[in-house]
């Protein structure tokens, strides 16, 4: 599994704890975007990006959005 290191929110600096702020649901800051935290702007692409491929104008509902990326992610063996 590959490791990528990430700061911790004591280590983080005041634009990725806004960020985290903004973008932390009830469990945290998701592993995924966690990840940008050396690199506050990728999160915010990172984020914006999702959000378009998830809600944004498609003929696909969000529930059948979302089993692709559990199929995409189990062919990965992607624990995600």
């Amino acid at each position: 599994m590959a490791y990528v290191r990430h700061a911790s929110p004591q280590e983080e600096g005041p634009e990725m704890a806004a960020l985290r702020a903004r973008f932390s649901g009830p469990a945290g800051l998701d592993h995924i975007l966690a990840v940008h935290s050396l690199n506050p702007p990728s999160l915010e692409h990172h984020y914006v990006l999702y959000s378009h491929l998830m809600r944004g104008p498609s003929p696909l509902s969000l529930a059948q959005r979302e089993m692709i990326a559990v199929v995409v992610s189990a062919e990965n063996d992607c624990f995600y």
